[in-house]
């Protein structure tokens, strides 16, 4: 696979590519919290402070006041009655299901999930069953093939990447049994979707009783690593079964630091999330005149797929004549043959 061009971000809204200056739309620093003068404050103080890395895992010698005062912070802020931090948001789902394992008799996964949730999935130990793109109907004689005494899981995206599109999360707890379980990517949904940002459970406004909410601090939050929300039980569950918890080293202090002043900004974050909503709704509607069928998801990502490779080339080639990189993606579970992505 070809390598994309190197981008040097020269500031909060524009790349250098090659030498030259082009307007950004892509990405998914959905806030430039990332470039944010307080975040990168804490960051240099973090360094002063605490140094770069731990060097240890955290049931060794690594763990460090900082992990757990941003695990507190994070259960606050998405109202979850406990947080474990991990290294990287790709890294959540994985503890969660090495947490679980031999608690369930099947995965099931919507076929277009995030690779990380595929991954996840095999740590289960158990038979895992796809079923088709936010297809109830689907899920249900998916569902309907693990028999009466199944307890299943089921792991979706909750904010789709390659389309914008929501996972139906309260339709799919209504369809698991009692004892079934929804595991919730909401890379994308974390700090964008609710009233004040809590992600895709906020903006369903499912409870959080059979759920649980793995987030990563590298898109909006503009930081890095990631976190699994859910119960106490839970939290100790990663804390003693996950090996990856046990034998990874954390974050480093520096963004942990970052991450707290991070969630503080998100906290009072209701002018940014509505100029954002204002932002892609702009977008959209200018993309509809254009021609392109464009649906009306909620968030901060506006897909349009061209018709042609040849397509591809001319619209790339109008857009670098105005001067903006064009955010053409191809990527694992995304539309064959790839497509342009406005994610800011």
């Amino acid at each position: 696979m070809k390598s994309p061009p190197a981008l040097q971000f020269v500031d909060r809204n524009f790349v250098k590519v090659r030498g030259r200056r082009l307007v950004f739309f892509g990405g998914c620093d959905y806030f430039r919290l990332a470039s944010h003068p307080k975040v990168l404050a804490a960051v240099s103080k973090g360094v002063q402070h605490f140094g770069l890395n731990v060097a240890a895992s955290r049931a060794t010698t690594g763990n460090h006041a900082l992990y757990e005062t941003l695990e507190r912070t994070l259960a606050s802020f998405f109202k979850a009655e406990a947080a474990v931090v991990l290294s990287s948001g790709y890294a959540a789902g994985m503890a969660v299901a090495q947490a679980l394992a031999g608690r369930f008799t099947h995965v099931l996964i919507d076929g277009r999930s995030h690779g990380c949730l595929h991954d996840a999935a095999q740590m289960f130990g158990v038979p895992v069953l796809p079923f088709n793109h936010r297809d109830l109907a689907s899920c249900k004689r998916v569902l309907h093939c693990c028999g009466r005494r199944a307890r299943p899981v089921l792991l979706t995206d909750g904010l789709f990447a390659h389309d914008g599109s929501i996972a139906p999360v309260r339709e799919y707890l209504k369809l698991l049994p009692r004892e079934g379980l929804v595991v919730l990517d909401d890379a994308h949904g974390a700090g964008t979707l609710g009233a004040n940002g809590r992600g895709t459970v906020e903006f369903t406004g499912v409870d959080r009783e059979r759920l649980i909410q793995t987030i990563t601090l590298s898109k909006a939050f503009g930081v890095y690593g990631g976190a699994v929300l859910g119960s106490r039980e839970l939290q100790e569950s990663i804390r003693t079964r996950s090996r990856l918890y046990i034998g990874n080293t954390p974050m480093p202090l520096p963004l942990a630091h970052a991450a707290l002043v991070s969630v503080k900004i998100m906290a009072s974050n209701g002018p940014m999330r509505r100029r954002l909503k204002a932002n892609v709704a702009w977008v959209k509607n200018l993309l509809i005149q254009a021609g392109y069928p464009i649906l009306p998801t909620p968030g901060p990502i506006v897909p349009f797929l061209p018709e042609s490779p040849a397509e591809v080339a001319r619209l790339s080639r109008e857009l670098l004549r105005r001067e903006i990189y064009p955010p053409f993606i191809r990527y694992p579970g995304a539309p064959q043959g790839g497509y342009f992505s406005i994610r800011d």
